[in-house]
């Protein structure tokens, strides 16, 4: 596949989280880069997080591996471990069935990017650390319950 040209790559923002987490991840953008190459076993995104925004929900994988780095700016790395400061050149692994919860946070008054690839699992499920969700993703479609495994039908 030849070079890709980020600027014909689409933008997605937004989120496939139910209401009210949805709402959590505005001024979070992301360049699907993986998918703009045709990759199929792992995906690849460069995630743009202006200042306040959060990367997502803390969560954890329990099949995907997730590996980042720092691209521009600086952000804070919340895990189970406590806070870290990313910058430029860092990198922070996270394997699959850790349940080590993490998410990044901009605190700084710039925007700041990532690189994110991880795995692309036939199916996955995620909990999250500080809300009483779990989703379950299999060819495509989400699903999302409480930790308890029933429908999520709003926060309780």
């Amino acid at each position: 596949m030849p070079k890709l040209d980020l600027f014909n790559v689409p933008v997605k923002t937004g989120s496939i989280y139910p209401a009210p987490y949805a709402a959590m991840m505005a001024g979070r953008s992301s360049l699907r880069l993986g998918e703009a190459g045709g990759l199929t076993q792992f995906g690849a995104n460069l995630v743009r997080l202006e200042p306040g925004a959060l990367s997502s929900l803390r969560h954890a994988h329990q099949f995907e591996d997730e590996f980042v780095m720092m691209t521009e700016g600086e952000l804070i790395l919340i895990e189970d471990e406590g806070e870290t400061v990313m910058r430029v050149g860092d990198v922070a692994a996270f394997p699959a069935g850790t349940g080590n919860g993490h998410h990044f946070i901009n605190r700084s008054g710039v925007a700041a990017s990532f690189l994110v690839v991880g795995t692309k699992a036939k199916r996955e499920v995620a909990t999250y650390s500080d809300v009483d969700l779990r989703i379950e993703m299999e060819e495509g479609r989400a699903r999302f319950t409480y930790k308890d495994g029933t429908d999520f039908a709003g926060p309780r």
